[in-house]
């Protein structure tokens, strides 16, 4: 972990409400992995007190950016300031998402509004892995699911079509792709005879979408990470403001998470929180 005060490159507006920031961190950059996050004081005093995390959504030479929704003061700060200008970060931190090597299954990577953000980061690490492996098409491209209540909505869509991985599309309204939730949407793709044995789930959204996901992945036997979305403290395990109950006990989102396989919160998190 590092704490440094890095320089802001760009911070612009992506759709209304969200942001995308590029940050000048090589030791960072270096270190980050898929599913870690940063921990950012998006102001120099006292108000908000709190720092803010953000999954890191590229890490690349000695940059690293983070797509962010404006909800409440510390983001609407965050939004307001410039290139040149310098925030105060910790990180790489917490634990990311797990990839077992060689690659054998397909990745299925849903996503839902700002949720895009570590699955992005997620996607550009499992291409890479493939064209080393060389595998000549013997496992197909990562499918990501992009979840949004509207076509005005869909983060990211054209950045993972770079990547060369399958996407597609839900929103709610039908203004573009499949017309429904996308965990609708990732049932009437995933849940057909045998599907278990060539297929991983990554998932990372609202509470209510990743129980959804959670809760067929497991029905269905399909091995589920979950990147969770929670407001924390210190950000590094020590205040104990993020502890959720798991399968074997109290589990600190920002130090044992924030990704956690389906299995090991279920019963637990999704029923504190949803219904």
């Amino acid at each position: 972990m590092h704490q440094i005060r890095a320089g802001i490159l760009f911070n612009q507006k992506v759709i209304e409400k969200c942001y995308k920031m590029s940050l000048y961190a090589p030791e960072i950059a270096k270190e980050a992995y898929p599913g870690q996050f940063i921990h950012i004081r998006c102001t120099k005093g006292y108000n908000p007190l709190m720092r803010r995390p953000f999954s890191i959504y590229k890490a690349k030479g000695e940059r690293i950016e983070i797509l962010y929704e404006v909800v409440g003061k510390g983001t609407h700060l965050l939004s307001s300031k410039r290139r040149g200008e310098k925030v105060d970060i910790l990180g790489p931190l917490g634990r990311g998402f797990r990839i077992n090597l060689p690659l054998v299954k397909r990745a299925a990577l849903v996503a839902g509004g700002i949720g895009v953000a570590p699955l992005y980061f997620l996607a550009s690490k499992l291409m890479k892995i493939l064209e080393k492996e060389e595998r000549e098409n013997s496992i197909p491209l990562p499918l990501v699911l992009i979840g949004a209540k509207n076509e005005k909505e869909i983060l990211e869509e054209e950045e993972f079509k770079n990547l060369k991985v399958e996407v597609k599309i839900a929103t709610d309204d039908g203004s573009k792709g499949f017309k429904g939730e996308v965990t609708d949407f990732f049932a009437s793709l995933f849940l057909i005879p045998d599907c278990s044995s060539f297929v991983n789930v990554y998932a990372c959204g609202p509470l209510p979408m990743l129980k959804k996901i959670a809760m067929l992945s497991l029905k269905y036997k399909f091995p589920c990470q979950l990147s969770l979305e929670q407001k924390m403290g210190c950000g590094i395990g020590a205040c104990l403001g993020c502890v959720i109950k798991g399968k074997n006990g109290y589990l600190r989102v920002c130090k044992d998470g924030p990704v956690f396989d389906a299995e090991e919160i279920w019963g637990q998190v999704f029923k504190l929180h949803t219904s």
